[in-house]
């Protein structure tokens, strides 16, 4: 509290009409003690938010020998080579949208080759193309499909996890319900008794990054778990090219 204290020195008399002094103390002893509860208030009645991060799908430790790719089913292998158009300066072209135009060439299994002139220049191959393209509603659309459809047995049961993990089946705890969830969604995508691709991911030179992140997307999107990324090759480039001269860029 705040009071006035008159100062009076010595007890001497002060001549008449002098001036009075006044000193005024201010007790801050309170407003100490108010904010100390306040502070203990907002601390006990604070909700601590826990921090909201991305969950990534990385591969697993199942590396993917050259040996084994060329072993490996064709419907379980499948080689995504991304790409990106450029203009004559170099420069990334984008759409309408303001996007980069970003291309996909895939191809299942082992490469097909063919060279009817054997002349070392191939006329064609088992080489598809497609986009990235979100999905319109619940259907997949471009790459996202192909990818869906092959890791089709991993996504029905993780589908059948997440109305568990909703309904809070595992756990009313929310951390506890997600951290089970997690795992057991893990073991799902490296059940070896599922079918599931083997995706090898390379990129052409004239690949941008957000082409290679949009294909490390897709592998989060579709729950692939068997997936590792790889230098392009001659046979790589070759397909490519004789991709476009029969189909066009």
């Amino acid at each position: 509290m705040a009071q006035i204290e008159q100062s009076d020195k010595g007890g001497k008399k002060k001549k008449k009409g002098a001036q009075k002094k006044m000193a005024i103390h201010v007790d801050f002893t309170p407003m100490v003690d108010m904010n100390m509860l306040l502070i203990t208030f907002f601390m006990l009645c604070t909700t601590m938010i826990k921090s909201q991060t991305l969950q990534i799908i990385l591969p697993t430790n199942e590396k993917v020998e050259q040996e084994e790719q060329n072993k490996a089913k064709e419907s379980e292998a499948i080689t995504m080579i991304v790409s990106t158009e450029r203009d004559e300066n170099g420069e990334p072209k984008k759409d309408e949208n303001g996007r980069y135009k970003n291309t996909v060439y895939f191809f299942a299994g082992q490469p097909m080759l063919v060279d009817e002139n054997k002349d070392g220049i191939l006329e064609d191959s088992n080489l598809e193309r497609e986009v990235f393209l979100g999905n319109e509603g619940s259907t997949q659309r471009g790459i996202r499909k192909i990818l869906h459809d092959r890791n089709k047995d991993v996504l029905k049961k993780i589908d059948e996890l997440k109305v568990k993990w909703r309904n809070k089946e595992f756990s009313s705890n929310k951390d506890k319900n997600d951290s089970i969830y997690q795992a057991m969604a893990k073991e799902i995508r490296n059940d070896s008794t599922l079918t599931r691709p083997v995706v090898i991911i390379k990129a052409t030179p004239e690949a941008s990054w957000e082409s290679l992140i949009s294909a490390l997307d897709e592998m989060n999107i579709n729950q692939i778990s068997r997936y590792q990324i790889d230098n392009i090759n001659h046979t790589d480039s070759m397909m490519i090219e004789a991709f476009i001269r029969k189909h066009g860029k």
